[in-house]
C-alpha cells in the first residue's frame, strides 16, 4: 500500500524536475522564426528596465541585467507558460530594498551579500512549494490583495525617484509617508539642470509608448535624456551620471548561511517567495487562458525556485513573471519558450556591445524611467471595478494599500492574505440555502427561488438546495437557515434536500444530515436527500449518513426525489390542495394538476 501511494508521489517529484515539456515537440522552423523576432523585441525593451529594477532593489545595474538573462532562461525551461517572461519586477525589487535596507545601506558589499542570501531563502521556500503541491493554494488569495500591494508599492517607488529627479539629497529607507516628509522641506532646493533632464525623458517615453509599443522606447528615451543632460548650460556636478558596470559577465556568489542571519531575513523572504509566485501564476494562468493552453501551478513553483536557486550563486536577486516583459512577449508574436532564450542571447550581446555607454547614463533620467514603470504599474481601471463591485474586496484592497503607505510593504502584504483568508472563511461558512419551487420560464416550467419570486410552496414538501461546503465552519448558519424556513411555513413539510451543489461535507456535515432526518422522524416526516455526483455518495456512506437516513431515501435525481416523498404525502391534504405544485400530483387526489417539468 505504501508503495502504491509512493509510486505516484515519485512520478510527480521527477516530472517536476524533468526539462522535458510538451511545447518542445511543437518547435517549427517557422515558430522559431517568429520566437527570434519575439526575442529581439524582448531584448530591446528590458535593457534599461533590468537596470532600472536593480536600483529599485538597491543593487549595482548589473545585477538587474544578470537576473534577466539567467533567471529568466531557467524559468522559461522549467516552468509552466510558454509566453511568460520572468526576471527582476517592480513589486519584488521593491521588497527586497524595504527588507534590506534596514540592514545595510544600498549597493554596499554587506547589501548585496544579504540580497544573494535572500535570493538563495526565497528559492528554497518556493521549491518546498512546488515540490509540497502548494500551487492551488495562491487562488485562495484574493486578486484585491495584488492589486492594493502593487499600489502601493508603485507609490513607493515613485516617491523614492524624486530626490534624483530633483536632484536633491535626502535621507534613504522608510515607508512613503516618511520619505515624503524628508523631502518637502526639500522642495525649495529643487536643481532644474536634473529636472529637465527627467521631464525630457520622462515626455519621449510617454509619446513613444503611445504611439507603437514595440519601439524600443526605454532605450531611446535614456538617449534624449543623455542628450540633455550633455548640454554646456548646467552647472559642473549639477547632473549625475552612472558609474560603470562592474562586470560584463556573472562571476560566482556564495550566499551565507548563518543560521541568525536566515532568522532575521525569514519573514520579509516568505513574503518576497509568496508574491513572486503570486506574481508568476497570475500572469502564467491568464496567458494560459487567453491562448487556450494547459497551465501547471506546481511545475510553476518550482520552476521560478529553480530559478532564484541558480540565481543566488550567480550574482542575480530574486526573480519572478514580469507584467511588460511577458505582454510584449506576447504581442511580439512569441511562440515557445524558445523566444525567451533568443531575448537572453540578444541581451548578452547587448550588453557586452552597451554596457561601456551605461556611464552616460544621466541618474535623473533613470529616475523618470522609474517613474514611468510605477505609473504603469497602477491598474486604474481594475481598482475602480473593485471599489465599485464587491465590499469585501474593496476593504481588502483599501487595508493593504493604506497598510503600505503607513507601514512596511511585507506586512501589507501579511495584512491583505489574512483579510482574504478570512473573507474566504465568511463566505464558506454562509452557504446559500434556499426553497426551490417550479414556475413558468420560456414557456417550460423550471425550480427557481420561491422566497425571491414569492411562488407557490406544495404544503406537505419542501424543496431546498444547498449551495456551498457543508462543514463544520458552515452547518451553524445552515441551521438557523433551516430554522427560519421551517418559521415562515405555514405547515411542516417534509424537505428534500439537494446536495448537488454541495462541495464538502465532514463529520459534522454528517451530523447535520442525520439530526435533520431524526427531526422529521419525530414530527412525522421525511427527509430524501439528492446527491448524484460518487464522491458525495461515498461520503454519505462512510460517514453514516446513508445508514441512518435509508438509502431508499437517498436519490440520484430530483424527480425520483419528488416521485417518492409525494406517493407518501396525506392524501387527505392532496384532496384540498389546488395548488399541484408537481407534476406527480396528478396520482394524487384532487383537482386536476398543471403539470410541471424537473431540470
Amino acid at each position: 500500500m505504501v508503495r502504491q501511494t509512493m509510486q505516484p508521489w515519485l512520478a510527480n517529484q521527477l516530472r517536476l524536475i524533468s526539462p522535458r515539456r510538451s511545447w518542445q515537440r511543437e518547435v517549427t522552423a517557422q515558430n522559431l522564426r517568429k520566437d527570434v523576432l519575439a526575442g529581439l523585441t524582448g531584448a530591446a525593451i528590458v535593457l534599461p528596465q533590468a537596470v532600472a529594477f536593480a536600483l529599485i532593489a538597491g543593487l549595482p545595474p548589473e545585477y538587474g541585467l544578470f537576473s534577466a538573462i539567467i533567471i529568466a532562461v531557467i524559468a522559461a525551461l522549467w516552468g509552466s507558460s510558454r509566453v511568460m517572461v520572468s526576471g527582476p519586477t517592480t513589486a519584488i525589487s521593491a521588497l527586497i530594498f524595504v527588507t534590506l535596507s534596514g540592514f545595510a545601506p544600498a549597493e554596499t558589499p554587506a547589501y548585496i551579500a544579504l540580497a544573494t542570501t535572500l535570493t538563495l531563502m526565497v528559492a528554497i521556500i518556493q521549491l518546498a512549494a512546488g515540490f509540497a503541491g502548494l500551487g492551488a493554494l495562491i487562488a485562495f488569495v484574493s486578486h484585491s490583495v495584488i492589486i492594493g500591494f502593487t499600489a502601493a508599492a508603485a507609490l513607493l517607488i515613485a516617491v523614492s525617484q524624486l530626490p534624483a529627479i530633483m536632484g536633491v539629497q535626502v535621507e534613504h529607507g522608510g515607508e512613503v509617508v516618511e520619505r515624503i516628509s524628508r523631502l518637502l522641506p526639500e522642495l525649495s532646493s529643487v536643481h532644474i539642470g536634473p529636472l529637465t533632464v527627467a521631464v525630457v525623458t520622462f515626455v519621449s517615453l510617454l509619446l513613444m509608448q503611445r504611439i507603437d509599443r514595440r519601439i524600443p522606447s526605454f532605450v531611446l528615451s535614456l538617449i534624449f535624456g543623455g542628450l540633455v543632460a550633455q548640454l554646456p548650460i548646467w552647472p559642473e556636478d549639477q547632473i549625475r551620471f552612472f558609474t560603470p558596470l562592474a562586470s560584463l559577465t556573472p562571476s560566482l556568489t556564495v550566499p551565507s548561511f548563518d543560521p541568525d542571519l536566515w532568522g532575521q531575513l525569514l519573514p520579509g523572504a516568505a513574503a518576497i517567495a509568496f508574491i513572486g509566485l503570486l506574481e508568476a501564476i497570475s500572469i502564467g494562468k491568464n496567458f494560459a487562458a487567453r491562448r487556450g493552453e494547459p497551465y501547471d501551478s506546481n511545475q510553476e513553483l518550482f520552476g521560478q525556485g529553480l530559478s532564484n536557486l541558480v540565481g543566488s550563486f550567480s550574482q542575480c536577486y530574486v526573480g519572478s513573471g514580469s507584467f511588460t516583459r511577458s505582454g510584449v512577449n506576447a504581442e511580439a508574436g512569441a511562440q515557445t519558450p524558445a523566444a525567451t532564450l533568443f531575448a537572453s542571447a540578444f541581451l548578452i550581446l547587448a550588453l557586452l556591445i552597451v554596457g561601456p555607454l551605461v556611464r552616460f547614463v544621466p541618474v535623473p533620467a533613470m529616475g523618470a524611467v522609474i517613474l514611468y514603470v510605477a505609473w504603469r504599474l497602477v491598474n486604474l481601471q481594475e481598482i475602480r471595478h473593485i471599489l465599485q463591485s464587491d465590499r469585501s474586496e474593496m476593504l481588502i484592497l483599501l487595508a493593504t494599500f493604506l497598510t503600505g503607505i503607513f507601514s512596511e510593504l511585507d506586512f501589507a502584504i501579511m495584512v491583505g492574505v489574512v483579510l482574504s483568508l478570512v473573507a474566504f472563511l465568511k463566505d464558506s461558512a454562509r452557504p446559500l440555502v434556499a426553497v426551490g419551487a417550479p414556475t413558468e420560464a420560456q414557456g417550460r416550467r423550471v425550480f427557481r427561488n420561491a422566497e425571491t419570486m414569492e411562488l407557490s410552496e406544495c404544503p406537505q414538501i419542501r424543496m431546498v438546495r444547498i449551495e456551498g461546503p457543508l462543514f463544520f465552519a458552515s452547518t451553524e448558519h445552515i441551521e438557523r437557515e433551516f430554522e427560519r424556513i421551517e418559521t415562515r411555513s405555514a405547515t411542516r413539510q417534509s424537505p428534500i434536500l439537494s446536495l448537488k451543489a454541495v462541495s464538502k461535507i465532514d463529520l459534522a456535515g454528517a451530523d447535520f444530515l442525520i439530526s435533520q432526518a431524526r427531526k422529521a422522524a419525530r414530527q412525522g416526516r421525511e427527509l430524501h436527500l439528492i446527491a448524484v455526483a460518487a464522491p458525495t455518495l461515498r461520503i454519505l456512506r462512510r460517514l453514516g449518513v446513508e445508514r441512518a437516513i435509508g438509502g431508499q431515501k437517498i436519490h440520484s435525481h430530483k424527480t425520483d426525489a419528488i416521485a417518492e416523498a409525494v406517493r407518501r404525502a396525506d392524501d387527505e391534504i392532496c384532496a384540498g390542495c389546488r395548488l399541484r405544485v408537481f407534476l406527480e400530483c396528478a396520482s394524487k387526489p384532487g383537482p386536476t394538476s398543471t403539470g410541471a417539468e424537473h431540470e
